[in-house]
């Protein structure tokens, strides 16, 4: 991390001059490895992105906070609630602080809870301008937050008919996600945790069903993420990308967590891309034992 740096005596000064400045890609050594270069790139629908990490915009104390988050979370693409934003501009609004030429916008249904609400969101979404891709969201219940499957099913197959990219949130059933595919989705997106709970990846089994099934589209963990490790998790899983709001924005410091989350995010990535070495029931000595003089 940047910030080990800061922490090295005088006396380790020269060495330091070595160290990398970890996920920022800011190094001094002239021949380290820079920010992602050991990633392939997330494409969906055709599209590439350098990030994997998908951030909200929700819960922020101000915009101000908001764009700063942003700008140390690394993201490319951001979520906005059409229906929490003011469109028409006339007054301050969440969109004018993010920058449109830096920021892929993905619009969301966030609030809907019938798949008309939904369609007819996504397209207010498309037609002021905000983009043509859509997060589907559509709440089942209001206590947990989990989606209406059946009703997501069918704003994803009208939506898609009327020419949208659409990236659903939905449960970690292997069945509902194929009949996502189906309806023409653009990635599956289950939740690792209800919504807004921090709990973590509390359904290991499953998503690891979804990413043995699921090889045509991108899979992304969407929601429960509360820590940085929540996040590494889902990228050892081998999850193609995380979107996550609420364990940034509610985090004690938002800037911090959301630079710790990118972190999180590539570390992850890297160690599936890496592979891990075989468990052992025992143990194995480090340094092997030919060779040791006697």
């Amino acid at each position: 991390m940047r910030f080990a740096i800061e922490r090295i005596s005088r006396a380790d000064e020269k060495a330091a001059a070595h160290i990398t400045a970890g996920c920022d890609g800011v190094y001094t050594n002239p021949g380290a490895r820079f920010y992602n270069s050991g990633m392939d790139s997330l494409v969906i629908a055709g599209r590439a992105f350098r990030s994997r990490l998908i951030v909200g915009t929700g819960k922020y104390k101000s915009g101000e906070e908001t764009a700063k988050a942003l700008e140390a979370s690394g993201a490319e693409m951001v979520t906005v609630a059409v229906r929490r934003v003011n469109l028409d501009r006339s007054k301050e609004s969440l969109l004018d602080f993010i920058d449109p030429k830096k920021y892929f916008l993905l619009p969301n249904t966030a609030g809907c809870y019938t798949a008309d609400d939904a369609i007819r969101t996504a397209r207010l979404g498309r037609e002021v301008g905000l983009s043509d891709w859509v997060k589907v969201e559509v709440i089942g219940d209001q206590k947990t937050l989990y989606p209406d499957v059946a009703a997501t099913i069918e704003a994803t197959r009208v939506l898609v008919k009327e020419g949208f990219t659409v990236l659903p949130y939905t449960s970690d059933d292997p069945v509902v996600a194929q009949r996502l595919l189906d309806a023409g989705a653009s990635s599956v997106m289950p939740l690792g945790a209800p919504i807004g709970s921090g709990l973590g990846i509390q359904n290991l089994a499953n998503l690891r069903i979804l990413r043995e099934m699921i090889t045509s589209v991108p899979l992304i963990v969407d929601a429960g993420v509360g820590v940085p490790s929540d996040a590494a998790l889902a990228m050892e899983l081998g999850f193609d990308a995380v979107l996550m709001n609420t364990g940034i924005a509610a985090a004690k410091d938002p800037v911090l967590m959301a630079e710790a989350m990118k972190c999180g995010v590539i570390a992850g990535r890297l160690g599936y891309i890496a592979g891990r070495m075989p468990k052992k029931l025992y143990a194995s000595a480090s340094s092997p034992a030919e060779g040791i003089s006697r």
